[in-house]
């Protein structure tokens, strides 16, 4: 799920409005996506990234030939800095798909809603390590405040909560990276599952040669799964994207905690994932380090007028 972005500075009413349906709809999107998770948890979790990849391709292009932005993609495909960093960019992807997809398939949707709550804070430590930015010292209490919860769920489970951090880390430094494309996100977006779509389709190949394959030899229902994991992929992604260009950073930050409270939610009440009171008390310290992080954004943004 995405990082803050910034925006335009001066945005209309109807932008905005428009902005936040789009933004809504992504964070509801990613909020329900355990449910389709769960219903593809019989098929390996690499199966499903690979046709996340490839149905995500005809989406993606048919939205840059309605936007008349497929020159772009042109420009990109010659340029081999952007390939290699498209590259980069489609790799960290893929290994935050990859966890997240396993994570809820193995009854850890509660460690990805924890990996999605710590992204934010996690993302403002990596720019004041790679790009220099003066952390405030709100920022740095709460950035503690989530190293804490972390060390206590490492105490309770024995072992590091792995799947938090790696999605909390890939998403991080995917967003970063992603700055560094010289294209528009959805141009972005199309260039990374362009990238990973050969692989993809090898791996769909040789499952379906041997046997191993779950597209149109257990069902129709896993065909439909499968072709339907290119929409859950690529609509919220795009519809993300066009939301962030028409709204606030400070807006995007508060709408960020819609989708992992959700997914929180749905373990707890829904999938009766175990909730002890270490765990309990790590997302109190989880909670608390947001709303002091969410506070300092409101207030900089304040002094800054």
């Amino acid at each position: 799920m995405p990082a803050m972005s910034t925006n335009t500075p001066a945005i209309s009413r109807d932008e905005a409005t428009r902005g936040f349906l789009f933004a809504l709809s992504a964070y509801l999107m990613w909020g329900f996506l355990p449910f389709y998770m769960k219903a593809v948890a019989h098929i390996p979790a690499p199966e499903v990234i690979a046709h996340r990849i490839t149905w995500s391709i005809p989406i993606a292009a048919l939205l840059l030939w309605w936007l008349g932005r497929t020159s772009d993609i042109k420009t990109a495909l010659r340029t081999p800095r952007t390939l290699a960093m498209g590259t980069l960019t489609a790799t960290l992807i893929t290994i935050n798909w990859g966890v997240y997809v396993w994570a809820i398939g193995n009854d850890r949707a509660l460690e990805t809603a924890l990996g999605y709550y710590i992204n934010p804070l996690f993302s403002v430590f990596l720019g004041a390590v790679v790009l220099g930015e003066k952390l405030t010292r709100a920022q740095m209490v709460a950035i503690g405040l989530a190293v804490i919860a972390v060390a206590l769920l490492t105490w309770e489970s024995g072992g590091l909560p792995w799947v938090s951090i790696v999605l909390a880390l890939s998403w991080g430094f995917y967003a970063l990276f992603k700055k560094t494309l010289p294209i528009g996100p959805a141009q972005g977006f199309f260039l990374e599952v362009l990238i990973l779509g050969i692989p993809a389709l090898v791996y769909i190949a040789y499952l379906q040669s041997s046997g191993a394959g779950h597209f149109g030899t257990t069902g129709m229902t896993d065909v439909w799964l499968m072709l339907g994991c290119g929409i859950v992929t690529a609509v919220p992604l795009i519809l993300f994207a066009n939301g962030a260009k028409l709204l606030r950073m400070s807006t995007i930050g508060i709408m960020q905690y819609i989708a992992p409270t959700m997914i929180f939610v749905i373990a707890i009440f829904i999938f009766r994932e175990p909730f002890s009171s270490e765990r309990a008390v790590a997302f109190a310290l989880i909670w608390a380090a947001l709303a002091i992080y969410t506070w300092s954004m409101f207030s900089e943004r304040a002094k800054n007028g």
